[in-house]
């Protein structure tokens, strides 16, 4: 019945062609409104935020043009519905005319929260660049992200209570088949627990390179999202870690390391057993005189095997930076004086080698009869 009394009042309002006229004259009028509208944004209010040193002003015009213009071909578009249904305010038609008009309200005011969420956290991360302050861009994120989520929910839910869908059958309906979701959806669950672990511990955060040795995944954080964490390797490849492995995994953050360390093993020729106490002085003294070595960590340079070949010297010490090139800069050179120090005292560095010890008198037969000669 409602059906068929739709469509009786469609056809009642298009036999009434006056509605035209009021159409035309309301899109003209619209029309003038935006442009006022647009033109005081210009040159007033805009002019006005940029003048303030607040954050959100700026966001708020910015969020706010677009859909105050959307709002007023909304209130236009409603008057034209509501002067051509006027002789019969009890029809179906009126009623759905109201129903969209609320939802149109309800998705417009939406829209703007949303923009002005995101508009809000650029222009806090950008206030921040520009004093030189550190931006956490995780949390940044993490707190847009729970915003606009947020908005999206309690949007739907106020669209729906005007629909004339009952919330509270809803959220009856949403505890009994809790179950069911819960069984088919456990997925995604641990991946959405497993993001909101990483917000709230931060283990690491967007910029950052991790290990995970058990998933054999090494490189930078470049988004951490509600169900993956992107993470681009050294050799530029992408990878798409659940983050339900980050409620159990073990994560090596390298960018929050505080040294680096060289440890390597020296080997010199036994003949050179002699210089081997004046080599581990000078070593030492060259180690203890660099700015680039961290002395308050452990600093290590001792005679340590005598091996098949070689007698060994361990160098074991660490770096002041923990950048990967700058380290690689400052264990280059650091080989490079202990060689040095080497050469310098007339010693060699050890090779393998085997030595055949000949008893006397035994000779080599079955030479050529030339060489006998």
């Amino acid at each position: 019945m409602l059906h068929s009394a739709f469509w009786k009042d469609v056809l009642a309002f298009y036999h009434d062609w006056s509605w035209l006229f009021w159409a035309a004259a309301i899109v003209f009028v619209c029309a003038g409104v935006n442009f006022v509208v647009q033109r005081v944004f210009q040159r007033f209010v805009q002019r006005l935020a940029r003048k303030s040193a607040a954050l959100w002003d700026d966001a708020l015009v910015e969020a706010l043009n677009t859909p105050l213009q959307v709002f007023i071909w909304i209130i236009g578009v409603s008057v034209a519905a509501h002067i051509a249904i006027a002789g019969n305010p009890q029809s179906a038609l009126a009623a759905v005319f109201h129903q969209a008009r609320a939802v149109a309200i309800i998705g417009d005011i939406a829209w703007f929260a949303l923009r002005f969420s995101v508009r809000l956290q650029r222009a806090y991360a950008l206030k921040r660049n520009r004093r030189g302050e550190a931006v956490d861009v995780t949390a940044v994120d993490a707190l847009g992200k729970l915003a606009r989520a947020s908005i999206v929910i309690v949007a739907v839910l106020v669209a729906l209570q005007t629909l004339g869908f009952s919330i509270s059958g809803l959220l009856a309906f949403g505890g009994i088949g809790g179950i069911a979701v819960g069984f088919a959806a456990q997925g995604f669950v641990a991946n959405l627990f497993g993001g909101f672990t990483v917000y709230t511990a931060r283990p690491f955060k967007v910029g950052e390179w991790i290990v995970l040795p058990q998933q054999n995944v090494m490189g930078t954080v470049e988004e951490i999202g509600w169900r993956t964490t992107r993470v681009l390797s050294f050799d530029r490849r992408p990878y798409y870690v659940p983050n339900s492995l980050f409620n159990t995994a073990i994560v090596e953050n390298g960018t929050r390391m505080l040294n680096r360390r060289i440890f390597e093993t020296v080997g010199i020729r036994y003949d050179d057993i002699e210089r081997m106490q004046p080599i581990l002085d000078d070593v030492r003294g060259h180690i203890a005189a660099r700015e680039d070595i961290d002395h308050g960590q452990s600093v290590m340079v001792n005679f340590d095997t005598y091996a098949a070949s070689s007698l060994n010297i361990v160098i074991y010490c660490f770096t002041r930076t923990i950048d990967w090139s700058e380290y690689k800069d400052v264990k280059e050179d650091l080989l490079l004086k202990i060689a040095d120090i080497v050469l310098g005292h007339g010693a060699e560095f050890a090779f393998p080698t085997q030595t055949v010890h000949v008893p006397d008198g035994l000779g080599v037969s079955g030479l050529p009869s030339r060489d006998r000669a």
